[in-house]
């Protein structure tokens, strides 16, 4: 069941908080929701799965393109552990969700208990960046879910063996029907604060990779990928011999998290960072 904690700023941000176990707070990409991570539900061993929408996504208020950033959004997860009385968790980052891992990494150590990051690292390929910047804030051109199932295998070049059923999931999970046709669920601002991040000055990201030190890591790779490359994530595991590994075939940017190779790495990465459930911080 969704529910809603306000920010220290005010903001009514909309979250889920499902089963007993180790904490896993689960922080989706740039425009997706809570529902990402339905695919991969049924399939975790038992644990606390915690999930929120990002301000301006999915059901959490809308508070403007100055505020869709990425530090933003690591305080918001932070209060949400604080609201519901989680010292520590292990996390699970997908695409800019990695990211918001990494800043947690860097100023929240201690809360931590380990991440796991689902197509993302601290190189961003530009082609995945340049295919995103084409979509993000608007609205498909087809009306209908159907028809943007049958578009989205044409649209998302490096899935293969991905049933129709799936896509049609895709296009139910992230477009709303409306009498005028498809629409985003989330604010369309979000466009401006993302071409603003992507329009300034390159990021080393390296050093706040370097900061997850001490936690127990992990990587899912689109073994098609165009956001993350073969190379960082090579790199990725040079700095951190030990940090769980795949590359799911037939996928590209982002893997559902429900294959095989996935979820047998989500069920390690558990195991590694298993702990009992924490009290009040």
């Amino acid at each position: 069941m969704t529910q809603f904690f306000t920010t220290s700023d005010g903001t009514n941000l909309a979250y889920r908080d499902e089963g007993q176990g180790t904490p896993l707070l689960c922080l989706a990409g740039l425009t997706r929701t809570i529902q990402d991570f339905d695919y991969m539900a049924p399939h975790l061993p038992p644990c606390r799965l915690i999930r929120m929408d990002y301000r301006g996504r999915g059901a959490s208020q809308w508070t403007g393109a100055a505020t869709y950033t990425v530090p933003q959004e690591a305080k918001d997860a932070l209060e949400l552990l604080d609201h519901l009385g989680v010292g520590k968790a292990a996390l699970l980052g997908t695409s800019r969700g990695g990211l918001v891992a990494m800043i947690l990494a860097a100023t929240a150590h201690d809360r931590l208990l380990g991440i796991c990051f689902n197509d993302i690292g601290p190189e961003i390929h530009k082609p995945g960046l340049e295919r995103i910047m084409d979509y993000v804030g608007r609205n498909p051109r087809v009306k209908t879910h159907e028809a943007l199932a049958e578009a989205l295998p044409a649209n998302m070049p490096g899935f293969a063996n991905v049933p129709h059923s799936r896509w049609l999931t895709e296009a139910r999970l992230h477009y709303t029907a409306t009498p005028e046709g498809l629409r985003i669920t989330y604010d369309p601002a979000l466009r401006e604060s993302f071409l603003a991040a992507f329009k300034g000055p390159e990021v080393d990201l390296w050093p706040l990779f370097d900061t997850c030190a001490g936690l127990p890591l992990a990587l899912i790779r689109g073994a098609n990928s165009d956001l993350l490359s073969q190379s960082c994530a090579d790199e990725m595991r040079r700095r951190r011999p030990d940090m769980a590994f795949i590359n799911v075939p037939d996928r590209a940017h982002i893997p559902f998290l429900d294959e095989p190779e996935a979820v047998t790495l989500l069920h390690s990465y558990l195991q590694a960072v298993k702990t009992p459930p924490t009290g009040p911080v």
